[in-house]
């Protein structure tokens, strides 16, 4: 039996998921409006990929997700995939092509191209998009939802998808607005936390070795237990360090931090020898130029720059002949170069953070619809759940996929 009215779906946020949710609820039969609190939709989605806004990723396996349920995002991910995401694009007019550990990014090489697409769609679709619009409340009626907005504007809606992000890079808008909006209809907010950042590290020697970039292995130590560990280029930096393992790293090391625990962070700077090949490596080193300093004897292996706070920190007299070293001193030398240990004091603010960890509990949501269960009508999708993907398009895929589900099953509710 057809329904007797076109659902009327009010979408509050206009980022990625909010525009996906808000296509495919209007393409299924609804009446749909935006509500976004900045000047103009999609400002994040312009910062994406460096710019360059990386679509989503050929690997998508559910261990790239995390939060106290990561498993919960399965259903929306298979429901419309990485494959369908890129099919979907394709057709909206974006190319793709596929870089390094399966980053997919549009052929322009352009965020901008991403959001002018949809924005085109949004038009051609009717949708209406209200800018400057910050909802402030949010009720539950018998005869659907009332929305307040700043200045006074009241909207009615049959089915609401809250898709407000969470509080990474709040100078492209993202506030945590929405989570005190669920909040007063009885959801949970699992704490947030900054992710996809750099971490500040406890050392004396920061100011000495900022701006030193080398390809290695950091590994995160929650109270003595190996919590994660990744590969690839990493930057010491004035306040700690950089990089995309450490982006990768970083949402392990905040928890760890919020639990209030002690967070470690191991840095393997010679990766590609084991610390026997290490040690015979350098013995060999040593043997062959015994007459230059300990120090010097580095130049051409290891960035220079790095020389005297490593020896500094095994104790080691960076002017003695190589011919001198002790066995003793040769293996802390290697300990130092594969077991680099810093004390982990913290991580950036929301400002550099490029995605919230935590959020609204995913336990009160239908993984399968992505509707409330405990206010009918209401759907979340995006980063506004406490669902979070790796550094790699794991984070847009998770607004696509959830935008998909929400938006979908908001254009078929009836109350």
């Amino acid at each position: 039996m057809a329904k007797s009215k076109q659902t009327k779906v009010l979408v509050v946020g206009g980022g990625a998921a909010g525009l996906l949710a808000a296509i495919v609820a209007v393409r299924n039969g609804a009446e749909v409006t935006i509500l976004e609190r900045n000047q103009r939709v999609g400002k994040k989605i312009l910062a994406t990929g460096n710019g360059r806004c990386n679509l989503t990723n050929v690997d998508m396996d559910i261990s790239h997700f995390h939060g106290t349920n990561p498993k919960f995002a399965l259903t929306a991910l298979t429901a419309f995939d990485n494959y369908q995401s890129i099919d979907f694009f394709e057709k909206l007019g974006i190319t793709h092509k596929i870089e390094d550990r399966g980053k997919v990014f549009p052929y322009s090489n352009q965020a901008s191209s991403v959001l002018d697409v949809l924005r085109h769609e949004l038009e051609e679709l009717g949708v209406t998009t209200l800018v400057e619009a910050e909802v402030k409340e949010l009720q539950k009626t018998k005869k659907g939802f009332q929305i307040a907005v700043k200045g006074g504007q009241t909207f009615f809606a049959d089915a609401v998808i809250l898709a407000t992000g969470g509080k990474a890079a709040p100078n492209l808008g993202s506030t945590g607005s929405g989570y005190q909006l669920a909040e007063r209809l009885g959801h949970r907010l699992v704490e947030p936390f900054p992710s996809l950042v750099q971490l500040k590290l406890a050392s004396p020697y920061l100011k000495q070795i900022k701006g030193i970039k080398f390809d290695g292995e950091a590994e995160v130590i929650v109270e003595n237990k190996s919590r994660a560990r990744a590969t690839g280029e990493i930057l010491f930096t004035e306040y700690g360090i950089s990089g995309p393992p450490i982006f990768d790293l970083s949402r392990f090391a905040g928890l760890g931090l919020q639990q209030n625990r002690k967070v470690w962070l191991k840095v393997r700077i010679i990766t590609h020898l084991s610390s026997v090949e290490l040690a015979a490596y350098l013995q060999k080193r040593f043997e062959d130029n015994p007459h230059k300093t300990l120090a010097f004897s580095f130049v051409g292996f290891i960035n220079k720059q790095l020389v005297p706070v490593l020896l500094k920190e095994v104790a080691c007299d960076a002017n003695k002949k190589a011919a001198a070293v002790t066995a003793l001193e040769r293996q802390r030398i290697v300990e130092i170069l594969q077991n680099w240990r810093f004390e982990v004091s913290g991580t950036n603010t929301w400002t550099a953070a490029q995605v919230t960890a935590g959020g609204i509990d995913v336990k009160d949501i239908n993984p399968s619809t992505m509707e409330s269960k405990l206010v009918p009508g209401l759907f979340f999708a995006g980063e506004i759940m406490d669902i979070d993907g790796d550094c790699g398009g794991y984070n847009l895929q998770w607004a696509w996929s959830s935008g998909y589900l929400a938006g979908f099953y908001a254009a078929s509710f009836e109350k």
